[in-house]
This record gives structure tokens, sequence and C-alpha cells, in this order.
């Protein structure tokens, strides 16, 4: 993580993202600030958004492997959620096909008061 331009506070802030894998209220409350101040932060400064967005990218890593742990152990849950998101293009996905034959019908339908007797 490249923190060298960061404040002692960022850096904290930092370190606890890292071990609550990128949870923000956690990391904040261990680091002492506020999320308004995380999130302050982010806006403003590039080099603590680039660190922020490394940690997001090790937190999916890290559940990445878990998925694959899961999918290695036969978990049919683990095996359907990873075909229907990252195999798509291969047609393992959920959806409704609506067929349209392309005409339009449409009719004029007159009232006419009855007649009065």
């Amino acid at each position: 993580m490249a923190t060298q331009k960061l404040t002692p506070k960022k850096t904290a802030l930092l370190e606890a993202l890292e071990k609550s894998l990128g949870v923000v209220t956690t990391a904040c409350k261990q680091a002492g600030i506020t999320r308004r101040t995380y999130y302050d932060w982010i806006a403003k400064d590039k080099a603590f958004k680039d660190a922020v967005d490394d940690i997001g990218n090790v937190a999916l890593d890290f559940a990445e492997s878990k998925l694959h742990s899961l999918i290695r152990d036969e978990n049919p849950t683990a095996i359907i959620f990873y075909l229907k998101t990252k195999g798509k293009k291969r047609g393992y996905i959920e959806r409704q096909e609506i067929a349209h034959d392309g005409s339009i019908e449409s009719k004029l339908i007159e009232w006419k008061p009855a007649d009065k007797k």
C-alpha cells in the first residue's frame, strides 16, 4: 500500500480498512475518524482514494477465493452463483424470452347510448 504522502491518520485508517476488509464504518471507528471525514479524503486526495481502491480489490479477491473454495467442496449454491455471474457467455443465465411477431392490431369501438322507449 502506497502511504508515503499520507498523514498518520490516513495511514491508520487504511490499516483499519485492510483489517476490516473494506468495511468503512468499522475502520472509521477503529481509526477514530468520522465517515464524513473519510468521504472528504476520498474526494480530495487521489493517493488516498487509490489506496482505498486497492484495499477494495484485495477484499474482493479474498471473497472470490472463498467462493472458489466452496466450489471445490462441490457446494451447489456456490456453483450456481458462479455460473450465473461468470458463465453468462456460455448460456448460464436466467432470462425471459418474449416473442413478438411485429404486428399491431387496433380496433375502434364506438359507443352509442341506448334508445329510450
